[in-house]
C-alpha cells in the first residue's frame, strides 16, 4: 500500500509537470494545471484514507496469541471455564511445589560419599553422622539411617536402606497424585462443558421453534471452546508431569548408586575395626 501510495503521486505530479511548451494561450494552461493539481489531491486524500482504515484494521485483527485466548476465554461458558482455569492454577501449584523440593533434593552425592567415606576410614562415625545430618536430600538421609545402624550386620543394613529409600521415594512422589488428577479432570471439564453447550442449543432451537444456523453455531461454539481449553490444560500439566517424572527417575537412580557405595564403605569400616 505504501509502495502504491508513492507511485501515485509520482503519476500525479508527472501529469501536472507536463504542460505544452508552444501553448500561446496562458488561460487553458492556467485551468488544466488547477484541475490536475486537483485531482492529485483528492488522489492522496483518497490513498490516505484506505492507508488509514487498513492500519486500523491491522491493529484490530493482530493482538497476539494471549489476547485471542483471552478473548475466546471470554466467549466461552463462564461456569466451565472458571473450572477449567481453577485445574490449571491448582495443578501448576503443585507441579511448582515439586519441582522446587526435588530441584532442593539434588546435591553433590559423589563429593558426599566421598567424605562419608573419608570419616569411615578414620573411623569418625559421629563426624559421618553430623555430615549426613547437616545436608539436604534423600541420599544424605539414605546415609543417615545407614550409620544409625553401622552396629549391625551388612544384611540388615541392607534392608534399612532399602525400606528408608522407599519412604523417602514416596516423598519425592507425594503431590503427584493430584497433578494427574488434575490432568484427567481438565479434558472431563471441557467435554461436559461441550456436551451441556449442545443441549443448550438444541434447548434454544426449540425455544424458536426453527433451525437457525445463528443458535446452531452460538451454542456449538461455546461448547468447542471449553474443551480446546480443557486439552490445552491438560497438555501444559502434561509437560510438567513428564519433567517431575525425569527428576524423580534421575534421584532414585542417585539413591540406588549411592546405597552401593555406601554399603562398600561400611564393609571396609567393619573389615577396618573388626565387625
Amino acid at each position: 500500500m505504501r509502495f502504491l501510495y508513492i507511485v501515485l503521486c509520482s503519476v500525479m505530479l508527472g501529469l501536472t509537470a507536463t504542460v505544452p511548451a508552444c501553448a500561446q494561450d496562458e488561460k487553458p494552461v492556467t485551468e488544466g494545471m488547477v484541475g490536475d493539481t486537483l485531482m492529485a489531491d483528492s488522489a492522496m486524500m483518497l490513498v490516505d484514507a484506505e492507508l488509514g482504515d487498513a492500519d486500523e484494521a491491522q491493529s484490530t485483527a493482530g493482538g497476539g496469541l494471549h489476547k485471542q485466548l483471552k478473548q475466546k476465554f471470554i466467549e466461552g461458558s463462564a461456569g466451565f471455564m472458571s473450572l477449567v482455569a481453577l485445574a490449571l492454577v491448582l495443578g501448576l501449584a503443585f507441579c511448582i511445589e515439586r519441582i522446587v523440593y526435588l530441584t532442593l533434593a539434588e546435591v553433590n552425592t559423589k563429593r558426599l560419599l566421598n567424605d562419608v567415606d573419608g570419616c569411615l576410614q578414620q573411623g569418625d562415625v559421629e563426624r559421618a553422622k553430623s555430615l549426613c545430618r547437616n545436608t539436604r536430600g534423600p541420599v544424605a538421609s539414605i546415609c543417615y539411617q545407614g550409620l544409625l545402624h553401622i552396629k549391625e550386620s551388612i544384611e540388615d543394613i541392607d534392608r534399612q536402606l532399602t525400606n528408608y529409600g522407599a519412604v523417602q521415594l514416596s516423598l519425592m512422589e507425594k503431590g503427584c497424585t493430584w497433578i494427574r488428577l488434575f490432568i484427567a479432570v481438565a479434558p472431563s471439564l471441557g467435554f461436559l462443558g461441550t456436551v451441556i453447550g449442545m443441549v443448550m442449543a438444541f434447548d434454544q432451537i426449540q425455544t424458536a421453534g426453527d433451525i437457525s444456523p445463528a443458535i446452531v453455531a452460538k451454542g456449538m461454539k461455546v461448547a468447542l471452546i471449553t474443551t480446546i481449553f480443557g486439552i490445552i490444560v491438560a497438555i501444559v500439566l502434561q509437560f510438567f508431569y513428564n519433567y517431575i517424572l525425569s527428576k524423580i527417575e534421575r534421584l532414585t537412580a542417585q539413591m540406588e548408586e549411592s546405597a552401593i557405595t555406601f554399603l562398600d564403605s561400611v564393609t571396609q569400616y567393619k573389615a577396618q575395626n573388626n565387625g
